[in-house]
């Protein structure tokens, strides 16, 4: 396949291969970007910012909704894609694809309804013959790096916003998943984005990403991956808006109150959903000493029957980990944790595959605090189980932790759920849930190392705009 620069397709003399992580077999290949490619984008981006911002409100909602309309037409062909490149079950693609869709849509909304505020000049003793309002104006040029695990969605949370606020766009896929979001670049060119709105460069993102990231001319970067990656780009972005989403460990409280069945089984799919490779993957469970056996034993079972394997075959609930020296960190933790006391109540194995990236799902108790499974996010199918005696010590263990994204509690008592709203330093709290749902027009972002800005639509346009504020003043009354 092809980038795109400046809406054009284009290749180069090195390319970039595709592996699909369940059988290692080569899929495709994409370009490498050279420094030209990289200017020629930016070039075309300057001149694609003043198109879009001329363009009326309704044509940029008109674009996202065709988009939108396109992607449900294709969902198929793009959810197999999307099983093959990322590796994530057919089930689990079919539902990115959808919400997908729905986040066009409600960016289409949100490019109908941009606007400002009536500033009131004459609450102020020198404003008193004046009237003001504020416009929300493009920023011009959006810089979007994306991850491998969900390279339609994470792409639409970030391209689609900045063209309802009236930006252009450069996309800059992960070098493991490129395919999917150079099928969203095409369709968008056919549902009439200007073409110098759009770019989708792909190439190393210690290269091709900090090229875009230092150029001057960008206003707005934003980044989901690493917590390590991230800073590396605020560091080098100089003075740019930056929304960063940088993942998580995200931990469930389970009160002695709370619904035991429906909170193991959430949080073993919240764990072991992609693989566990979800910025929001339940990683920590906290689990009122007064059930906690029975809560490991229900989770323990729900672990058991989850089927791994192929990831297009319709029964399969866990496919591969993006690739063998991921599957073979996981590994290694596991064992770490073991070292130092930790029990596998279930997997903590490899399964059998051709490429070595099938890790079966793990649940752990005893894992020490300071053990990296306990510490670090896992980005794996792993989890661990823990044992509270009061509520202040399952939010402090909580707390204990550089990330902050999303977190969850099962409790049937509504102080107890407000007080976990106020006092768990985080960027979602759901109740009776697990920090692993998510419902794409939410604010959507984290404290701490989990990041800064929100992505859902409403919130990532303005982010992704201006504001300009106008003053008027009115002449003296003149009395007859």
């Amino acid at each position: 396949m092809r980038m795109l620069i400046g809406g054009e397709p284009r290749s180069t003399d090195r390319d970039i291969e595709v592996f699909a992580p369940y059988d290692g077999s080569v899929i495709d290949a994409v370009p490498h970007a050279r420094d030209e490619d990289v200017a020629d984008a930016l070039d075309a981006a300057v001149r694609g910012a003043a198109l879009m911002e001329a363009m009326p409100r309704v044509e940029r909602a008109a674009i996202l909704g065709r988009s939108a309309a396109a992607l449900e037409r294709r969902a198929d062909e793009l959810a197999a894609l999307l099983s093959l490149e990322v590796g994530k079950t057919i089930r689990e693609a079919r539902g990115e694809v959808a919400r997908a869709v729905q986040t066009f849509v409600l960016s289409a909304e949100e490019a109908r309804r941009l606007s400002g505020e009536v500033v009131p000049f004459d609450g102020a003793p020198t404003g008193t013959d004046r009237f003001g309002f504020t416009l929300r104006v493009p920023a011009g040029i959006v810089v979007a790096i994306t991850p491998f695990n969900f390279p339609l969605n994470l792409a639409a949370h970030k391209v689609a916003p900045a063209i309802a606020a009236g930006n252009a766009v450069i996309l800059k896929p992960a070098s493991a998943t490129p395919l999917t979001d150079i099928v969203l670049g095409e369709i968008l060119l056919e549902s009439g984005l200007p073409p110098d709105a759009l770019s989708v460069v792909t190439g190393p993102g210690g290269t091709v990403g900090n090229a875009l990231v230092t150029d001057p001319r960008p206003r707005v970067v934003t980044f989901t991956g690493s917590a390590d990656v991230g800073r590396g780009i605020m560091a080098n972005a100089g003075l740019k808006r930056c929304a960063m989403e940088l993942g998580s460990n995200s931990a469930v409280i389970v009160e002695a109150d709370g619904d035991l069945e429906t909170a193991a089984e959430r949080s073993m799919r919240g764990a072991f959903a992609l693989a566990g490779q979800v910025c929001i993957s339940v990683q920590r469970v906290l689990v009122h000493e007064s059930v906690f056996e029975q809560f490991v034993e229900r989770a323990t079972a729900v672990a058991k029957g989850l089927v791994v394997g192929d990831p297009k075959d319709e029964r399969t609930d866990i496919g591969p980990m993006i690739e063998k020296s991921e599957a073979e960190r996981a590994g290694s933790w596991i064992a770490e944790a073991v070292a130092a006391g930790a029990v596998v109540r279930t997997g903590g194995s490899r399964a059998d595959s051709a490429a070595g990236t099938l890790v079966t799902p793990t649940v752990l108790t005893g894992v020490p605090t300071d053990a990296r499974l306990w510490r670090d996010e896992a980005f794996a199918p792993v989890v661990a189980v823990r044992s509270y005696a009061t509520l202040d010590e399952a939010i402090a263990l909580t707390n204990e932790s550089r990330y902050g994204l999303q977190a969850g509690i099962y409790t049937e008592d509504l102080e107890v759920a407000l007080r976990a709203a106020h006092e768990i330093r985080c960027g979602g709290v759901m109740v009776n849930d697990v920090p692993t749902y998510r419902v794409d027009l939410m604010p959507y972002g984290g404290e701490k190392d989990s990041g800064l800005g929100r992505e859902g639509p409403k919130y990532a346009v303005e982010e992704m705009s201006e504001v300009r504020v106008v003053g008027i003043r009115r002449r003296p009354r003149v009395s007859s």
